[in-house]
């Protein structure tokens, strides 16, 4: 089966970037999320304008009926023949929020050929460019946003100046600012001001799309003048997220040239080297970091012993951060997602349950105690817990795996309620919902339903790479290689340097052993792209073994479970440990994933296979 660890989630590619980011791109967003009434003026009938006015009511009409598909095409109609900049950026904001990407396309080349300069403009058209995988088109449009940030900062005045405090450090108070140290000089504030932008916009495009895309496009429109120390620790951000820890280190490093003390980038060079797999580098770096900021620098250490697995020496750092002063909820929140890590779930209810209890608890602290005890064998239990989160921040999640749990016990009617009666009071949702549902559906053998939603998805969201990816999956999954090896070559036919195609079409050939050679290169082309993914090195060591190469398999698997900790990658590495003879190895890999992820279905059958009397 097409493992979901291939599929390169939005939500996870920003909780890679730094929080701070993640959060700014809201502003750029805003105006998708909400679409409100427009109020066009009447101009003289005949006329192409009267043709857009006209066009206009009746996406309004059909956005008030709920007819999404028909209020984007309308306004892209209403955009194709207007000149107004308000009627095309209110075009492509209704069909960017409806996911019809066609007339969102349309809408925002209008906009991008109106306005060529225009901030908002530029970023949604590098948006949906991106999503449509256009490249070229996205950097030239990133481009034209950087230097209108440019613009923007330069013609600011800094604090202390006519215009006001300066925005980017707050009210004049005479206290340094703390990202420059000693206090930014003028000359420090607008490029701090060109990074917050950038910022921004990267956030928004990873909403829209792939961490790997989005470097491919940043990294190739920035101009030397976006070099800035701010700019670079961003595009090193970035680049761990789309898994090249090399670009990552390099951008860091130039960061570190201007500043040997910048916490950020120093924080970007130690995870570098943690992918690298140079320990002594990454503990020496972190230990930098320490020095120049300890309570800082000291999460950030204890950040880097978790990822190289030393869980006993992390522990240590945190209680010791403790002793020292460090925020005591901090601390606390971070024991319990090391322990939850690393599959201690006995510790990790019990600091979850103290955060709980002193009032440093959240929405996401509740989830993981349902989480737990859903594994501890309590359905009953955690759905309950579950429902107690189901109109909270984390609603979405909570119905989901409630959901899940009750398709399991067979009362698809309850489960299929709860995403439903979701939908129904949040629509901006529903796209993502109906993935959700195709999902679980297609996971509890009812394949075929999951994919009849699908192809009623594509009718409102036509063209929608996420459904068409969704179906590919669902389709192998439920025994239909062929199609969906077809499914995968017709998207790669269109976006043929997408790593995320590449590397699902290699894998899905290489686990039905058909055209290996092929299989092989087209993953190959993905690690071209994102070199250190571990979904597509576990690919890799796949069709290794497929191909009867046990010995380099047992080198990828490992060096893939290192960076992912997946439980089906750590399925394939004992196979191929087993095929080369090295049994009670496998055994101890398989053990430590499961404690890990008791509930992974496809490492519990490939035990069935292997150790039918395990229990």
């Amino acid at each position: 089966m097409m493992p979901a660890v291939r599929m390169f989630n939005r939500a996870r590619n920003l909780t890679l970037i730094l929080g701070a980011v993640a959060m700014a791109g809201a502003s750029l967003l805003a105006g998708c999320a909400a679409v409100r009434p427009a109020r066009p003026s009447s101009p003289p009938a005949g006329s192409p304008m009267s043709d857009a006015s006209a066009q206009t009511v009746m996406a309004e009409v059909a956005l008030k009926r709920g007819d999404c598909r028909a209020a984007s095409e309308s306004y892209a109609k209403a955009a194709a023949s207007s000149a107004d900049v308000p009627l095309v950026r209110r075009a492509t904001q209704v069909a960017m929020a409806c996911e019809h990407l066609p007339a969102a396309w349309a809408a925002a080349t209008r906009w991008h050929a109106l306005a060529p300069q225009d901030r908002e403009g530029n970023a949604l058209y590098a948006a949906v460019a991106l999503k449509l995988y256009h490249t070229a088109d996205a950097r030239t449009a990133i481009r034209e946003f950087w230097r209108s940030e440019e613009r923007a900062s330069v013609a600011t005045p800094p604090a202390g100046k006519a215009g006001g405090p300066d925005p980017a450090t707050g009210p004049a108070t005479g206290n340094a600012s703390p990202s420059v140290p000693g206090g930014a000089s003028a000359a420090a504030r607008p490029a701090q001001r060109a990074a917050r932008g950038m910022g921004e916009l990267m956030a928004l495009l990873l909403e829209e799309s792939d961490a790997p895309a989005v470097l491919m496009a940043m990294s190739g429109a920035l101009e030397p003048s976006a070099h800035t120390p701010e700019t670079l620790t961003l595009l090193g951000e970035l680049a761990l997220a789309a898994y090249d820890a090399q670009r990552a280190q390099e951008y860091a490093e130039q960061a570190l040239q201007h500043d040997p003390k910048d916490a950020a980038a120093l924080r970007v060079l130690a995870r570098a080297y943690v992918v690298h797999g140079d320990a002594s580098q990454a503990l020496a770096t972190a230990r930098k970091a320490k020095a120049d900021d300890s309570t800082r620098g000291g999460f950030e250490l204890a950040e880097v012993l978790a990822s190289l697995d030393r869980i006993e020496e992390a522990h240590h750092e945190l209680e010791h951060l403790r002793t020292a002063g460090a925020p005591a909820a901090e601390v606390d929140r971070r024991l319990a997602l090391l322990a939850f890590a690393s599959g201690d779930l006995k510790e990790a209810r019990q600091r979850f349950m103290e955060l709980l209890s002193s009032g440093q608890g959240t929405d996401t602290t509740q989830l993981y105690l349902a989480d737990i005890t859903a594994r501890d064998g309590d359905p009953e239990g955690a759905i309950a817990a579950y429902r107690r989160l189901y109109d909270s921040s984390v609603a979405l999640s909570a119905r989901s795996r409630a959901a899940s749990l009750l398709l399991d016990r067979n009362a698809r009617s309850e489960a299929l309620t709860l995403l439903d009666d979701y939908a129904a009071d949040h629509p901006e949702d529903e796209l993502e919902l109906t993935l959700a549902k195709a999902r679980l559906l297609a996971d509890h053998g009812e394949a075929d339903t999951g994919l009849a939603l699908l192809a009623s998805a594509l009718e409102r969201h036509p063209q929608h790479p996420s459904i068409e990816y969704d179906r590919a999956v669902i389709l192998e999954q439920a025994g239909h290689v062929h199609e969906s090896v077809q499914a995968l070559e017709q998207m790669l036919s269109e976006r043929p340097d997408d790593p995320t195609l590449l590397n699902a079409l290699g894998y899905t050939l290489a686990d039905h052993t058909l055209e290996l050679p092929h299989a092989e290169g087209l993953i190959r082309r993905a690690l071209a792209v994102m070199p250190d993914n571990p979904a597509a090195l576990d690919s890799l060591g796949w069709v290794r073994f497929r191909a009867g190469d046990s010995k380099s398999a047992v080198a990828m698997l490992q060096h893939a479970y290192t960076l992912g900790h997946d439980a089906e990658i750590a399925a394939h590495w004992g196979e191929a440990l087993w095929a080369s003879g090295q049994r009670a190895e496998a055994r101890r890999v398989w053990a430590a994933a499961l404690a890990r992820d008791p509930d992974s279905k496809p490492l519990k059958a490939t035990l069935k296979r292997f150790l039918p009397d395990a229990k």
